[in-house]
């Protein structure tokens, strides 16, 4: 099979994963027990009041035709109206964008390059001292809830330490986007990146450790191969043969770990933003599903399982360029 064809293929898979992700997301909400009208609405409402909030969300009209209003917003862009702020979902969704993708991509950016260079050096010089403290330390983050590191480390460092705190910003903004002050640039930017330290902190922590114990498993494997043991009979750079040969021979899986890791940029940590206060897509996900605000749960599920599903298709044709065998 020809990479061309390799390529047809998995696009018309995406396509098809794309229809039957969209159709559950419509579906799923609808059956989840409870209304948007049971969470902002009093009881003693009038029943007149209730059917015309109802007729105005479309919320009256039959299955298929709110399936079709559904599926006309995701091609219009704009992921339909939010039933409580009377907004285009695609308009919070862009001022909420910016957040995640700094919390997020900072975080998948350290505990990348962290958890690799802790994985090839402890794969590299396995029984050591440094890779009994990798593994140890990785299996110990590992296993720790995102949401009791979270607060330990508030409790920590924003209670007892009063060093850095959460949430977005202290200076003052108007409406809900974050933009810096033209006067204090400097300090504007010092003061997010103050906010962002904890939450940061936290993701590095309970992630990198994966990585670390996955690319050790694999330097382990390649370190035993004959043609390390060649290279090193040459009496080539340890460094050499560990970066050169070593790491070059696992950058394929390495890739594909890497390319799941960066679809979670705008996914962003519904738990670590919720915690930290932080006004990012996880959060924004977490008051609509408290709310039942359909529109805000189909649009950000909508936007998260794409990035998802196109984060997989580039990394398979990344993969099927690094590893011919792929396409077969």
């Amino acid at each position: 099979m020809g990479f061309k064809t390799y390529v047809a293929r998995r696009i018309v898979n995406t396509a098809i994963v794309i229809f039957v992700t969209v159709t559950l997301q419509f579906f799923i909400f609808r059956i989840m027990p409870g209304n948007p009208l049971t969470h902002f609405v009093s009881p003693n409402f009038p029943l007149e009041s209730r059917r015309a909030l109802m007729e105005l969300w479309g919320l009256d009209r039959p299955m298929h035709e709110q399936f079709i209003t559904y599926l006309s917003n995701l091609f219009t862009g704009k992921l339909g109206i939010s039933f409580i702020s009377q907004r285009y979902v695609s308009d919070e969704v862009l001022e909420r964008l910016p957040n995640t993708i700094l919390l997020m991509g900072s975080s998948t950016i350290l505990m990348i390059v962290l958890g690799i260079h802790l994985g090839v050096l402890a794969g590299s010089r396995r029984g050591s001292r440094s890779d009994l403290a990798s593994v140890t330390f990785g299996l110990l983050t590992q296993g720790l809830p995102v949401f009791f590191l979270g607060l330990l480390l508030m409790l920590t460092f924003s209670y007892y330490l009063p060093v850095v705190t959460g949430g977005l910003i202290n200076f003052p903004v108007a409406g809900t986007v974050s933009r810096p002050p033209p006067a204090d640039l400097p300090g504007y930017v010092m003061d997010v990146l103050w906010h962002l330290t904890l939450p940061m902190l936290t993701l590095v922590i309970i992630s990198f450790g994966g990585y670390t114990l996955i690319v050790r498993s694999l330097m382990i494997d390649v370190m035993a191969q004959d043609y390390i043991l060649t290279a090193k009979a040459k009496g080539l750079p340890e460094r050499s043969i560990i970066y050169g040969h070593g790491l070059r021979s696992i950058l394929p899986p390495i890739s594909t770990m890497v390319g799941l890791s960066l679809s979670g940029i705008v996914g962003g940590a519904v738990i670590t933003e919720t915690i930290f206060s932080w006004h990012g897509i996880g959060r924004y996900l977490y008051e609509a599903v408290l709310q039942s605000d359909y529109p805000v749960m189909q649009g950000t599920f909508f936007l998260l399982s794409m990035v998802t599903i196109i984060a997989n298709l580039v990394v398979d044709l990344i993969y099927g360029l690094l590893d011919p065998r792929i396409r077969y």
